[in-house]
């Protein structure tokens, strides 16, 4: 029944007038990109929310974090909902929801009103992420290339410019409005609904399996960003306890469940788990970076947020000419090698300014460097994987993959916390960097192509 469906689900269907590559990663660019603004956009705004809501630095850092749990789990969950039930019903749904978000934010009363908000609102940025990536995904191969040359350019924009955006709505307008800006995704579902024609493959969602993932992303997020956090010894020590049953649980529901909410096929997909190793080690050292950064260049360097911001717009076109090119490249090794020479320069870079000093524009290069990668990671997983995963299998694949690489980030954001209390924000950034060091050279592995997932093994 299950492989009849998923025989159903990966047939070709014609779309009538279907937009060129170019406007077709244009469109999904648009709405995938300002989920990127949860994290790097939202940042900027914090000062602003303890002030005007009386809360402590610490209790606000949970406006970051739990926008960065309910995104990666709500990729996941809504990229198997694209399988099951088709990525335009995600759309509209997950549209429901990043509104609901929205309009808690910009209503909320008190800080555990503005997290509930905030929690909300990722969860539909999640459905937005996986539908772009389920889209991207599919389509004519000889169309791929071009589609997402253009998703990742449109992506770089949206991550380096991320900074100055919070800033000007931050300083001009309210930061209520920086926490929402996420919603801008709603721009791009209309232009990407007439491209979501697959149906679902009809199968049943596995709720048990999507609670055990949900539980052990949490808990773990909780532990890593328990320095940022400044949580109760006794909090940090359940989170860790909780943690170790809920990943036993999730792999024993795994090994036999193995075509439920996380797919057995995939965790044991070399391929998969090559490119989950790379994601995590560029994400955290792009979340690193957005929490070294504006420390180090507006409270130790006295620049304005806006300066920085504006500093940082040469990345994105750095960004996109790389994204442009590891689109057209993917089909080869060539893409993986430009993962890897961004990341890898990023990292040196990084690593240089904190060993042995160059000032605050070996940081911003580092760090826009960074911002390529970021978007380069997504063209060259995305075309991977789309060629790796059968049709029926690849809006859970996306969705999984990107919950690995937000958790990777939070991981990122607390080493670097937790790194700084005890040297420079610099050093620990540069240690921190050692983690995107590593995905360049995982970038240089080949990876298995021969055998693509089809079915549970």
């Amino acid at each position: 029944m299950q492989a009849e469906s998923a025989r159903r689900a990966s047939k070709p269907l014609p779309v009538r007038n279907e937009p060129g590559a170019g406007s077709k990663g244009l469109r999904l660019g648009i709405l995938f990109g300002p989920a990127v603004f949860g994290v790097t956009a939202a940042g900027v705004a914090l000062p602003k929310v303890a002030t005007s809501l009386g809360a402590a630095p610490e209790s606000v850092a949970w406006v970051l974090t739990v926008h960065a749990l309910a995104l990666g789990v709500g990729t996941a969950v809504f990229g198997r909902l694209a399988d099951a039930r088709g990525v335009r019903t995600t759309l509209l749904s997950g549209s429901l929801v990043l509104g609901l978000g929205a309009a808690v934010i910009l209503l909320a009363p008190n800080l555990g009103v503005l997290v509930a908000g905030r929690f909300v609102l990722a969860a539909g940025s999640g459905a937005m992420t996986s539908g772009a990536l389920a889209l991207a995904a599919a389509g004519a191969p000889e169309r791929r290339a071009g589609v997402l040359a253009a998703f990742g350019a449109t992506m770089a924009v949206f991550s380096a410019s991320a900074t100055l955006a919070g800033g000007v709505v931050t300083q001009w307008l309210t930061w209520r409005l920086t926490l929402a800006l996420p919603v801008l995704s709603l721009a791009g579902v209309p232009l990407c609904l007439r491209l979501a024609v697959r149906p679902g493959s009809g199968s049943r969602m596995d709720l048990i399996g999507a609670g055990l993932v949900t539980a052990t992303a949490a808990t773990l997020l909780v532990f890593v960003q328990s320095p940022t956090l400044s949580l109760p010894a006794g909090a940090v020590a359940s989170a860790g306890v909780a943690f170790l049953p809920a990943a036993a649980c999730l792999a024993w529901w795994v090994r036999t469940r193995p075509e439920g909410f996380v797919l057995r096929s995939l965790v044991a997909d070399r391929a998969f788990v090559l490119a989950a190793a790379i994601g995590v080690g560029v994400y955290s050292g792009l979340f690193a970076v957005m929490y070294v950064i504006p420390q180090v260049l507006v409270k130790q360097q006295g620049w304005s947020v806006l300066s920085v911001g504006t500093a940082l717009l040469p990345g994105a076109v750095a960004g996109a000419v790389l994204s442009r090119m590891a689109g057209r490249l993917t089909p080869g090794r060539g893409g993986n090698r430009l993962l890897a020479g961004a990341a890898l320069s990023s990292a040196l870079l990084l690593i240089s300014a904190g060993a042995f000093g160059g000032g605050p524009w070996v940081l911003l290069a580092g760090a826009s460097l960074g911002f390529a990668a970021f978007a380069v990671t997504q063209v060259v997983t995305t075309g991977l994987l789309s060629a790796h995963i059968a049709p029926a299998l690849r809006g859970g694949a996306m969705g999984l993959l990107n919950l690995t690489f937000f958790a990777g980030g939070g991981i990122g954001s607390a080493a670097a916390a937790a790194l700084s209390r005890s040297m420079s924000l610099t050093g620990a950034l540069a240690l921190v960097a050692a983690l995107p060091l590593t995905a360049g050279l995982l970038a240089l592995v080949p990876g298995d192509r021969e055998h693509p997932v089809t079915a549970a093994r």
